[in-house]
């Protein structure tokens, strides 16, 4: 059940305390290609996230001592790109206030279980690509009339560039580098170098540059209680 060429770059982890589960998980997706790495508990996997750079990491809910709500919003709080790595939730609590609740922590999809392991691949591979993650290098996103290409850390509108300063440049990267999740004003400020009302004016300043209509933003978006999120087309 090889994947596209690639795959193999990117390593998942998944945390359950279901050994059985760890294990037919780990079995399945490394068929499909990715590179699996398991921890039976949040604590096991704190200790694997400080050290190791994972893709994405699939989170149970249910588990004894820290649930994986509460690790999911450990992530989200660390500073920089490290807490915006993909999350999915992966849970049998699948009532609709179940799935808000783990939105809410910053996962970006939430699966029920029981689950189609396929539907659990195309799953994964759907967050990989809106995180640029699918060949392992960051992908151009498309804002309307902008592109923004954060390996180079350019912006062109109607393909003419657009200036960018130095701060601008690398909060909009780390904007894009988390996609379709909300990203904490911590995690920019630590990222960016910047204070909270820093960042706030260089959003700002940036919804002029990419919003046709900068007080109603389409792209560059405020999570109210979290921070900000980029949702390209």
């Amino acid at each position: 059940m090889g994947r596209e060429a690639g795959a193999e770059r990117r390593h998942l982890l998944v945390v359950d305390d279901d050994a059985g589960l760890r294990e037919l998980l780990k079995e399945y997706l490394a068929g499909s290609g990715f590179r699996v790495t398991t921890a039976q508990d949040a604590a096991s996997a704190r200790r694997l996230v400080e050290g190791v750079h994972f893709d994405l990491l699939i989170l149970d809910v249910m588990m004894p001592g820290e649930d994986g709500l509460a690790l999911a919003r450990w992530i989200r709080g660390r500073p920089g790109v490290a807490g915006a790595a993909p999350i999915l939730i992966l849970t049998a609590r699948g009532a609709p206030d179940d799935r808000i609740e783990g939105l809410r922590t910053g996962a970006d999809d939430y699966l029920a279980k029981p689950f189609e392991p396929r539907e659990l691949v195309l799953r994964i591979e759907a967050i990989l690509r809106r995180a640029g993650a699918n060949t392992g290098e960051e992908q151009p996103v498309r804002l309307g009339r902008c592109q923004f290409d954060p390996a180079r850390g350019e912006l062109t509108a109607d393909g003419a560039p657009v200036r960018l300063t130095e701060a601008e440049t690398s909060l909009l990267r780390l904007l894009a580098r988390a996609a379709h999740g909300a990203v904490h004003r911590q995690q920019l400020i630590s990222g960016g170098d910047a204070s909270g009302r820093a960042v706030d004016i260089q959003v700002t300043r940036l919804r002029r540059k990419i919003e046709a209509d900068p007080s109603n933003p389409r792209y560059l978006r405020t999570v109210r209680g979290r921070g900000y999120m980029l949702t390209p087309d």
